[in-house]
């Protein structure tokens, strides 16, 4: 038995390295001779940077940046030395979960920290290739922030810089790039994003993803009208207009600030992750393929990392299995996706609390997969005899 392990975490309860463990426990209980590979996942958003470095033998590091209320905090990002990368997630230093819930307010949330941590990689560890993923964040200042950190200036009508958050982009007049680092002419950015809003308007950043990071009808209202203005000095600025690109909206307008001001790539998540890490040259010499997140449903075949591990798998036409914390009725639309059967992994009723206990969680998908890899040796011990 030759098998490969690519499942993605279940979230709140088990990392994708540690439901790879549990799968790969149960299959050596069945086969103790298998060999076994687990692939740590992510789809760009949490659990990117350990999934990527991990597969691509680097290495984590940790820089102290602003974070999103301006406050100091510790980001772990990842390096691979051989090829100068460096591994970031957007929500390290910009991220929601580092606001609590009373002080979200994308008015007063800045990217600021991300640019640092951008700086530190070039700087401290000399990358100039960046696999970014931008999920999760608390703002939506356009990526202002960030720029401005990387020496790019936001000004207002007196030559002052704006303040920081979306709040400040009410008094932006000019933008000049004059002092934006030097060396970010000799980096590549190649951004993980599954979203395809653009910067502005009714299905823009402010309007769909605004509520969710504090934001109020009042604000929405002006934040979209900000932004559009900031879109409209950098097409004056830059000579392109990219507000209305697929993903501009990404992440509070990060997007448009990576594709206008870095000449960033916007590649899908899992497509990204699965490229970076080799997964598919893996999948070429396996018999069996398995995948799985905490909940599998009928949006899991958009975009969502174990549909994008089917696809690759199905190119070869290897069997995949997957399993999940639960599975939504109408789960049965990602077996048309490549996703061969699927596996809840509960064996009693239970409260959500005691089900997302990580104990708990990784016994019963280890149990689980073990009655799954028993059935499947069965089955290879009638068709030998």
């Amino acid at each position: 038995m030759n098998a490969v392990i690519a499942i993605d975490s279940f979230k709140g309860s088990l990392s994708s390295i540690s439901a790879g463990n549990a799968v790969k426990e149960a299959i050596k209980r069945v086969y103790t001779d298998a060999h076994v590979e687990i692939c740590p996942l992510a789809d760009g958003g949490e659990g990117t940077v350990e999934a990527v470095t991990s597969a691509m033998g680097g290495e984590l590091c940790e820089a102290v940046v602003t974070g999103p209320l301006g406050e100091s905090t510790r980001a772990v990002y990842g390096i691979i030395p051989r090829s100068r990368t460096a591994v970031i997630e957007m929500s390290a230093a910009a991220g929601i979960t580092l606001v609590p819930e009373d002080k979200r307010d994308p008015l007063r949330t800045t990217t600021y920290g991300v640019g640092e941590l951008l700086l530190h990689a070039i700087r401290e560890k000399g990358c100039r290739n960046f696999i970014i993923g931008i999920g999760g964040s608390a703002t939506n200042d356009g990526g202002v922030g960030m720029l401005t950190s990387l020496g790019f200036e936001f000004l207002d009508k007196d030559g002052n810089p704006i303040a920081m958050g979306a709040e400040g982009l009410s008094d932006l007049y000019e933008i000049r790039t004059d002092k934006a680092a030097r060396e970010l002419k000799e980096c590549s950015f190649t951004v993980a994003c599954d979203v395809k809003n653009p910067l502005c308007g009714d299905n823009g950043c402010s309007a769909v993803y605004g509520p969710q990071k504090g934001a109020t009808p009042e604000s929405i209202k002006l934040m979209d009208a900000w932004l559009s203005g900031y879109a409209r000095l950098t097409a004056e600025l830059l000579g392109k207009d990219l507000s209305n690109s697929e993903g501009a909206g990404a992440a509070g307008g990060m997007g448009f600030a990576l594709i206008s001001y870095l000449g960033a790539t916007l590649r899908s998540g899992i497509d990204t992750v699965i490229d970076a890490s080799g997964l598919e040259e893996k999948i070429k010499s396996a018999d069996i393929v398995v995948t799985g997140e905490g909940r599998l449903d009928g949006q899991s075949v958009m975009g969502k990392a174990p549909i994008g591990v089917a696809a690759r798998a199905k190119k070869y036409g290897k069997t995949v299995i997957a399993f999940c914390g639960a599975a939504a009725r109408d789960a049965s639309e990602c077996n048309k996706q490549g996703i061969d059967a699927f596996f809840p992994i509960l064996r009693a009723p239970c409260s959500l609390a005691d089900a997302m206990d990580e104990k708990n969680a990784y016994e019963n998908l280890c149990n689980t997969a073990e009655q799954v890899f028993r059935v499947i040796k069965e089955f290879q011990y009638r068709e030998k005899n």
